[in-house]
């Protein structure tokens, strides 16, 4: 059952990527591989306390990165059903000792993680089916960065059946058992700063781990140094950020008479949601947005893309698809013969939980932990208005000094890059000239906001 093309396929993306210092590295032919073997499981050695043998065994080595340092594997979260989290980390460019560590979770349900590496934030990108292009303004110049296709089933991750997850509660959990492993096969980062970001239906997960973080630290023996979290474009309470006929209307795609159609689905969406009807609410979101091959949306307005209304039509992504196929490429990530997963059966398990809020967690975060809510300004499917939306309605300490707080320009090398709002330990930014995938769109701007936010730097 397909439920959401996605928030989703940020496979969308592909060569949305500026070509502006952009290094491209010469091609190559696909490398000799032998016979693709087991995945690395990490796992056991970590358990025996055979640290050095698990970082030499996860170490990746292939003439195709580039001398870029990076580790990859899996971590084992549930033992009944052999459910393996797939990990890649980059080292950061910068100071390695004291750069903070981010976690970055993609969205969808069911998008794996590498799609934030290759096509938003990580250091190199697809150029042809043989090669890549160096992101100039990867966040790895300034962070160790941690990429984890989540949940299990997701991308290179995998599990046996009975083992998908279906709440944020067991995404929390088994993220936060990922962590604790991570930081025992890198103990000299158990003391860096550590942040935890994402974008879309991230927007659930970010939350659900760094939860189950404020909750287990006090108690664990392993504390995880969690200073923030960042969310970009995020789905996070769908009853509150569901007013796209509003804003649809307001930037010209829908006239009046559109704009009843879409209120009339929205607002059956809203009743099922106040009824717990989670599932079903699901469902007439999915035909507005994303049934295929045509949505009411589409339908409406001749679109395809709902990432960027500047944009009409999804971009192609063969030659990523092609590249993580790839024998030799999978050979050196350690994935072996694992397929990589479309994100069908996740999308699937988590239908009732698409429509349901993490608020609770939100509000208990913004008490403890500096929140960065970001948004591009060309989002369609969940645009700066709906994330404004559902802040407002949030009761966290500083709720009334967000209703009030003035708004700033943020100005990057004198370019005006956004605007940003402050309120306790909550930051909200708009980027401008940038839909859902804002890292992809200004890869420099997005470079200095996180940047700012994990150096607890002003914007303004």
């Amino acid at each position: 059952m397909q439920i959401f093309a996605v928030l989703i396929y940020v496979f969308s993306l592909t060569f949305y990527i500026s070509e502006c210092n952009d290094q491209v590295w010469t091609t190559a032919p696909p490398e000799e591989v032998e016979e693709k073997g087991e995945p690395l499981i990490l796992t056991p050695l970590i358990k025996a306390g055979k640290i050095k043998e698990a970082q030499d065994a996860s170490e990746v080595k292939f003439s195709g990165f580039k001398n870029v340092k990076s580790y990859s594997g899996y971590f084992t979260v549930n033992d009944k059903y052999n459910s393996n989290l797939f990990f890649w980390f980059f080292p950061s460019r910068g100071s390695y000792a004291n750069d903070p560590v981010v976690l970055w979770l993609q969205g969808g349900p069911g998008t794996s993680s590498l799609m934030g590496l290759f096509l938003e934030n990580g250091p190199f990108h697809v150029k042809s089916k043989h090669g890549l292009k160096f992101r100039s303004q990867s966040w790895i110049e300034t962070h160790s960065v941690i990429y984890i296709d989540n949940p299990v089933g997701t991308g290179f991750s995998f599990t046996k059946d009975g083992g998908y997850l279906e709440n944020e509660t067991q995404v929390g959990a088994q993220l936060y058992e990922a962590l604790l492993q991570f930081f025992q096969l890198f103990p000299n980062l158990q003391k860096n700063q550590f942040f935890v970001a994402g974008e879309s239906y991230a927007g659930k997960y970010v939350p659900a781990v760094s939860h189950t973080i404020l909750k287990q630290n006090p108690s664990a023996k392993l504390k995880i140094n969690m200073e923030g979290l960042a969310i970009g474009n995020g789905l996070c309470d769908p009853e509150n950020q569901l007013i796209h006929g509003d804003y649809l209307y307001q930037i010209g795609l829908i006239d009046i008479n559109s704009k009843a159609v879409i209120d009339r689905f929205t607002q059956d969406a809203i009743n099922l949601i106040r009824t717990k009807q989670w599932s079903q609410a699901t469902t007439i979101i999915q035909k507005l947005f994303f049934d295929s091959p045509s949505c009411i949306f589409s339908n409406i307005t001749g679109f395809h893309n709902i990432y960027n209304f500047l944009q009409v039509d999804e971009i192609s992504t063969t030659y990523l698809d092609k590249y993580i196929g790839r024998d030799d490429v999978k050979n050196a990530i350690h994935v072996g013969n694992t397929t990589f997963g479309d994100g069908s059966v996740v999308k699937h398990h988590l239908i009732s939980d698409f429509t349901q809020s993490i608020t609770p967690l939100l509000t208990d975060l913004l008490n403890n932990y500096r929140v960065l809510m970001y948004s591009g300004q060309l989002d369609i499917i969940l645009p700066y208005p709906s994330t404004e939306n559902f802040l407002k309605k949030l009761n966290f300490k500083e709720a009334n000094v967000y209703k009030t707080a003035p708004r700033y320009q943020w100005n990057v090398d004198n370019v005006l890059a956004g605007y940003v709002k402050q309120a306790g330990k909550l930051t909200e930014i708009i980027v401008r000239n940038a839909g859902h995938f804002v890292p992809t769109d200004q890869p420099k701007w997005a470079l200095d906001m996180i940047t700012r936010f994990t150096r607890n730097k002003p914007f303004h």
